[in-house]
């Protein structure tokens, strides 16, 4: 294990603060924005976010899979599909491509920041 050193650096009272705020919103250190910031990684607000977004997005799809399943038993009993679960079924379609949307967008981020290592 390396020993880690310290540096210092000299910087206006009022920017300090203003970083200092900014690891705030974002819950992380102010090493950590420095780090990140220099070596061009994924800040570890955003891997938190992504995790949420992934945990979620799966507990959606989860549902999703589950109700599509219910229309497709009533649809294959009784020959036909009521306006209710067809209303219900295309909210849940509608659901899964946002889901896919904000799921590309954050992967394109992940790519690009990949790429810049």
């Amino acid at each position: 294990m390396e020993k880690e050193v310290r540096i210092f650096i000299r910087i206006q009272k009022h920017r300090k603060e203003s970083w200092k705020k900014l690891c705030s919103k974002k819950r992380i250190s102010l090493s950590s924005l420095i780090i990140d910031s220099v070596e061009n990684r994924i800040f570890d607000d955003e891997r938190r976010k992504i995790l949420a977004f992934i945990e979620k997005q799966d507990n959606i799809f989860v549902k999703i899979e589950t109700n599509i399943n219910q229309v497709a038993k009533i649809a294959n009993a009784q020959k036909f599909i009521g306006s209710e679960d067809l209303k219900n079924f295309r909210k849940q379609l509608k659901i899964v491509t946002e889901l896919k949307e904000q799921q590309n967008k954050i992967f394109t981020k992940i790519y690009s920041l990949i790429a810049n290592d």
